[in-house]
């Protein structure tokens, strides 16, 4: 018999994110620890004021969000793992990405809820679209 993956909840979203949508998501009696991520629009980078933003995704990027998710849960001993990330325009104190984990102790969820932000943003073809104060813009994670 095999066990539900503990992959609980994927997503890419226009519309606004939910952290108690994430956090109920991921409940479980056995997780003695949930580690929860919020990614919010900042209004500064790069010493410029930020205004506002937009994220586009590619047509794969579910796909390789999903495979994220399954290869953090097969790394780490997780009884849950949740990322959904925003797409469309932003504005500043939006959350742009949730990524939450579940495990029997805190240094598991920790370090796991860790791998899934930084493989999402390393692997995962999402790009940001920043429009500055100034009247300028930048794209950020474009290939």
């Amino acid at each position: 018999m095999s066990l539900p993956t503990p992959v609980r909840l994927v997503d890419i979203r226009e519309t606004p994110l939910s952290v108690d949508e994430v956090v109920k998501a991921l409940d479980n009696d056995a997780a003695g620890g949930l580690t929860l991520f919020v990614g919010r629009v900042r209004d500064h980078d790069g010493g410029h004021g930020v205004s506002s933003l937009d994220y586009s995704a590619h047509p794969s990027a579910l796909e390789r969000l999903q495979a994220v998710c399954l290869r953090v849960a097969e790394e780490y001993a997780v009884h849950g793992v949740a990322a959904v990330h925003r797409t469309g325009h932003l504005e500043i104190g939006d959350a742009a990405v949730i990524v939450a984990t579940t495990a029997a102790h805190r240094d598991v969820a920790f370090a796991a809820s860790r791998a899934l932000i930084d493989t999402l943003k390393a692997e995962v073809p999402i790009w940001k679209h920043q429009l500055f104060d100034d009247g300028t813009e930048e794209w950020v994670g474009t290939p």
